[in-house]
């Protein structure tokens, strides 16, 4: 009995401990804000204009997205010629190889291949180097003549 007599007298100690430490920390926070008011004050504005600035940075520099449309002419070229795949195969002529000698005997310049065959200007000009050592000629119009004559590309009637 008397155990829990002295567990009651430890437990009313330490809650009056307990009040007396917050009554204390209460007065201590009304003396700094009695205190330092001028300074709290000046803080919450600083901060609240610190946000607005935020806010306002954000919506002047913001980048304003704008969508682009380019429209690009894409010219589509018929095929007029009909394809010796024997002679393509003797001669170890890529698909995209044959396309640009096609193109080539339409009479389009390199860049205007390029651009049909969305490719670069240097690529059109490695493609139209292969064909040359491969027909063993030198240039375009003997590209084209030598083509025709293996039957390679042939103008069809349209």
């Amino acid at each position: 009995m008397q155990k829990i007599k002295q567990n009651k007298e430890l437990i009313s100690y330490a809650i009056a401990m307990a009040i007396l430490l917050l009554l204390l920390r209460l007065l201590e926070y009304k003396f700094l804000v009695l205190e330092y008011k001028v300074e709290i004050y000046a803080g919450i504005i600083a901060i609240i204009f610190l946000l607005i600035g935020i806010w306002v940075a954000n919506k002047v520099t913001k980048p304003k997205v704008e969508t682009v449309v380019v429209e690009k002419e894409v010219k589509i070229f018929q095929d007029n010629f009909s394809i010796n795949t024997e002679a393509i195969e003797t001669l170890k002529i890529s698909s995209r190889e044959l396309e640009v000698l096609q193109l080539m005997a339409k009479g389009l310049s390199n860049q205007e291949i390029a651009d049909a065959l969305f490719v670069s200007l240097h690529t059109i000009k490695t493609h139209n180097a292969n064909l040359f050592e491969k027909l063993d000629v030198k240039r375009r119009t003997q590209a084209v003549e030598v083509a025709k004559k293996l039957q390679i590309i042939t103008p069809t009637l349209a």
